[in-house]
């Protein structure tokens, strides 16, 4: 072999896959080793940890259907030769929620990125959408998604919906899984003959979140908002309490006064690591990054000016444009990790549950606890009308066993762990979603999509639907984490 020809992709499977691509036909089918490893990728290289246990995880060939016909002709085929299917979006995912690793096919859904409807109050969409696509067909409208990840120029909407939980927008509007905020999903099952679902009002959340082991979207329907006219901004302090605190100010004024759609706190040391902001923004300074309506940008300053801050940054969408910067937003949520990881490796993060927001000693004392390899950035949120906020801190990683006495001093804290370096859906504090397992029996009775994501359905596969969600009324829940 020449030295610069590929490297095969190394085959977990037996099928016979030149006759498999001949079934697929007329789908189109990427078999180039290259092709392959790189759909095989998503973000997980945030963490040490899984980067060291998915970085050699493949899969086999990728297809990429253009129609929901084309997606079940693709789920037939799976379910015919029983081969293993990991459906894929934008790829944008922290925990290798579209890495495959029992090989077989990738699902690629980009292609099917139709805008199908926008109405009054919500937009339908093909599950290959990409969120700025969204939001640009919404603004002539004078409306806006109720919620996007940072990554909303790659991210497409399918994978969002069913490996994310929040993002620009849920200080307002609260987390993806929010009565309303998902009207309605279309998705096709992995049987002999596929078969399309629709699951309206609360019944979402039986496919929302499950990391697409369950069934395939093939299409959206979301909540929209009145757009503004947004202005980014980044206000100064001296100290993170102090930030943290107007970060909580900010996030409690009533809507009416100030209807901020981020509320985010970031550590005048991750501060630093932001490009293009030298100028504009001073060093050292522990940042408050928001996104307001013009008409209320002198509350905004009042608030700021109130809580001992200086507002250092306020610019239109003209404004940001001209200057070539980036939206403020893509410096908040793992965004932020992301500008850290540009220039050094050795920084990854972690997910944490604050118990009390309102608490700002209690943040302060869990910091003096943890010390210097550690630094803080919060994102305040609402769910169901309450507060929350979730801290995403850099953390510099040195070892399995710092990275878990970190773990150890925030839970002795108070603080709850939302593990960002586990790869199955029951991660730590994450209990089974029976309602998820269920319809995967359901939907996916030979278990072939996403297979090893779940520890749980190893246990219940042997059930039948209806056992399965007889286990989940005797146990909670699972807590989304605090990804966006």
């Amino acid at each position: 072999m020449a030295d610069n020809a590929p490297t095969p992709v190394i085959r977990k499977t037996t099928h016979d896959w030149p006759a498999i691509q001949v079934a697929l036909a007329p789908v189109e089918v990427l078999d180039d080793p290259t092709a392959v490893k790189k759909r095989s990728r998503d973000f997980f290289w945030y963490s040490p940890i899984l980067n060291a246990e998915l970085r050699h995880s493949f899969g086999e060939l990728v297809v990429c259907p253009k129609t929901p016909d084309e997606l079940a002709r693709c789920l037939a085929v799976a379910y015919a030769h029983d081969i293993p299917v990991t459906l894929r979006g934008g790829g944008t995912g922290n925990y290798g929620q579209a890495v495959p690793l029992k090989g077989g096919l990738i699902l690629e859904t980009t292609a099917m990125r139709k805008i199908l409807e926008i109405g009054q109050d919500f937009v339908r969409v093909e599950a290959g959408a990409m969120m700025i696509d969204i939001n640009a067909a919404l603004a002539p409208h004078g409306r806006e998604m109720a919620l996007f990840p940072s990554t909303q120029d790659i991210a497409t909407v399918g994978g969002f919906v069913a490996g994310g939980s929040a993002g620009i927008g849920s200080i307002a509007n609260g987390p993806l899984r929010e009565n309303g905020n998902i009207r309605a999903l279309k998705v096709l099952s992995l049987e002999a003959e596929p078969s399309e679902h629709v699951f309206k009002g609360r019944d979402v959340l039986r496919i929302h979140h499950a990391w697409g082991m369950n069934g395939a979207i093939t299409e959206v329907t979301l909540r929209t908002v009145p757009s503004h006219d947004w202005i980014g901004c980044m206000a100064g302090f001296d100290t993170y309490q102090d930030a943290y605190a107007a970060g909580y100010a900010l996030a409690s004024v009533p809507e009416a006064t100030i209807a901020r759609k981020l509320c985010s706190v970031v550590d005048a040391r991750i501060a630093n690591y932001f490009p293009r902001l030298d100028t504009r923004v001073p060093g050292g300074r522990n940042l408050l990054v928001t996104l307001v309506p013009r008409a209320q940008l002198d509350a905004l300053r009042t608030l700021i000016t109130r809580q001992g801050g200086i507002l250092h940054l306020a610019m239109d969408e003209a404004e940001r444009t001209a200057g070539k910067l980036p939206h403020v937003f893509e410096f908040a949520y793992n965004h932020t990790t992301l500008q850290v990881l540009k220039s050094d490796r050795r920084a990854t993060y972690q997910q944490i549950g604050v118990p009390d927001p309102a608490d700002t000693a209690t943040v302060a004392r869990v910091y003096d606890a943890l010390g210097d390899d550690v630094w803080p950035h919060h994102e305040f949120t609402r769910g169901d009308g309450v507060i929350c906020a979730a801290d995403l801190p850099i953390i510099w990683f040195t070892s399995p066993e710092r990275l878990a006495r970190i773990n150890a001093i925030y839970k002795a804290h108070g603080f709850t762990i939302h593990d960002a370096h586990v790869n199955v859906i029951e991660g730590n504090h994450m209990q089974p979603d029976y309602q998820h397992l269920a319809w995967k029996r359901r939907l996916d009775p030979k278990g072939l999509m996403n297979p090893g994501k779940s520890t749980a359905w190893e246990r219940v596969k042997h059930l039948t639907a209806e056992a399965i969600e007889a286990l989940g009324r005797t146990k909670p829940d699972m807590q989304d984490r605090p990804e966006g």
